[in-house]
């Protein structure tokens, strides 16, 4: 194969922090190479050098054996490099059609002809086999929906390379395969692909090397089928894992219910859910995108509101109409979304551990005791391993699994009895989420009821004491994550499916 990019020696500084140093990085032309590392390894960042939001301190790169200097993203584009971004980055009062051809609109007589840029985009979606009104608007659209939408804007310049940060981190198994088999279809028309991902399973199925980052340096380069799991996550983490999970060593804390919902309904959101969670105790909830996990647990917290059915806690009734009355009854809620629903970008580390429970670090006058505003950041940053230079770091900053350790410890802040997690390894490297599971367990054994909702099987399997399957927004199944499969879970679900079409 042809070389079609080489990045050689490249390193870049932020204030504080040297976040690349003589970084090499190779592509060949038409083959997926996957870029590994834990988060804050440096990989995002090489990225967007290459993608021209960033310049590079030093370092060199060559497009087809010509050296470049990529001045913006314009550029990039214009080189033929396009990049799927982990974090989505659609204006979300547009629609899907003006999203995917922003400052590229097709135009008649000097003005926006809509008529062809619809047409456009419904060819960009059929393709991607995507089943959305190019006249959406982007924030009524789901995660994985907007998702999509972002693959399909990157497709729109038919780039020679491209660039896939975490493009399933929010996507369903079916989509993931869909997905798939797009790159395939790429591939064969001599498109180049860099594939970030966090998801092991999925580099062994669909790429050719890994190029392997720590601590933003370059560690190797090996070929896919020459190399194992373990070996794989040695490099990225300097050491060895014995295992991906760690082992919770108990189901429960005490056999009674800590959290019940008895026939809890939302027309058009949830239906006839009825569950319970003792103290201690993991419950999964796993079903496809938009089967109405998230929406059980909006309802759960208040934020949609129920139109029927009764909660208790600890056996007595509640009336959770709001996320503040579910704040009051020690329910806290990590949202999938952590960059719009979890955190404020603009300030600091201490702000943002501090701000869900703010009256805790008020001294008698009820102003801000910043003394212990100051302590009890600096003690979540040290019990989580919150890597940052400081407590006075902006967290749009910081890497995606830090920033989601600093979601977790503003809710550890309201010390709550039942917590709701919503896809928390989402984008998160492996030791990331070994840490986070740590951390679960230790809320577990603690006797917090933990109810995780996630996308991905294995963490579900290996993580869950019970499991909840969720699909057409309802509960359908029950199953002990031990004595199922992958295979049993999926079958419940498209057998659901297929009676859901055929009603």
């Amino acid at each position: 194969m042809d070389t079609i990019l080489k990045m050689k020696n490249i390193r870049k500084e932020f204030p504080g922090v040297v976040a690349l140093d003589k970084v090499n990085l190779e592509l060949k032309k038409g083959e997926v190479l996957a870029l590994l590392g834990e988060n804050g390894a440096g990989k995002s960042t090489l990225m967007k050098i290459l993608s021209g939001t960033y310049h590079p301190d030093k370092g060199e790169i060559f497009l087809k054996g010509n050296r470049v200097d990529i001045k913006d993203a314009i550029h990039a584009k214009e080189l033929g490099i396009g990049m799927i971004h982990q974090e989505l980055s659609l204006s979300p009062n547009l629609s899907v059609a003006e999203n995917i051809f922003a400052l590229e609109e097709p135009t008649k007589f000097g003005i926006i002809n809509d008529k062809k840029m619809i047409e456009e985009t419904k060819k960009l979606l059929d393709n991607l086999g995507v089943d959305l009104d190019p006249t959406d608007i982007v924030s009524d659209l789901s995660i994985s929906q907007q998702q999509m939408v972002e693959i399909a804007k990157a497709l729109s310049t038919t780039p020679d390379i491209l660039i896939m940060d975490e493009p399933t981190s929010a996507l369903s198994n079916r989509e993931t395969d869909k997905l798939f088999e797009i790159i395939d279809k790429l591939l064969k028309e001599d498109i180049s692909i860099i594939y970030i991902s966090h998801r092991m399973e999925e580099l062994f199925k669909i790429t050719d090397h890994v190029t392997v980052l720590r601590d933003g340096v370059y560690i190797d380069t090996v070929k896919t089928e020459e190399v194992t799991v373990d070996e794989l996550i040695k490099m990225m983490v300097g050491r060895s894992m014995d295992n991906i999970y760690p082992d919770k060593d108990f189901k429960y804390v005490t056999d009674e219910k800590l959290l019940e919902v008895k026939n809890y309904n939302k027309k058009n959101f949830y239906r006839d859910i009825n569950f319970f969670v003792r103290p201690g105790e993991i419950v999964g909830l796993y079903g496809l995108m938009g089967a109405g996990r998230t929406e059980i647990a909006q309802g759960i917290f208040g934020i949609l509101q129920k139109d029927s059915g009764e909660m208790f806690i600890n056996n007595e009734k509640v009336n959770i109409n709001s996320p503040s009355k579910a704040l009051e009854n020690k329910i806290a809620f990590v949202t999938e979304d952590r960059k719009r629903e979890g955190l404020i970008l603009s300030t600091d580390v201490k702000e943002n551990i501090i701000m869900a429970n703010i009256d805790k670090i008020l001294n008698k006058f009820k102003f801000i005791d910043y003394k212990e505003e100051i302590n009890t950041a600096n003690k979540h940053v040290e019990n989580l391993r919150i890597k940052t230079p400081h407590i006075y770091q902006t967290v749009n900053n910081l890497s995606g699994g830090n920033q989601q350790k600093i979601v977790l410890s503003k809710w550890f802040e309201i010390e709550p009895k039942i917590l709701i997690l919503d896809e928390p390894t989402r984008g998160i490297d492996v030791g990331s989420k070994y840490e986070i599971y740590e951390l679960m367990i230790e809320l577990a054994r603690s006797g917090v009821g933990i109810i995780l909702i996630s996308s991905e099987l294995p963490e579900i399997l290996n993580i869950s004491d019970r499991l909840l399957v969720v699909n057409n927004n309802t509960i359908v199944e029950e199953l002990n994550p031990k004595e199922t499969t992958q295979e049993e879970i999926m079958g419940i679900i498209t057998k659901g499916v297929k009676n859901q079409n055929e009603s």
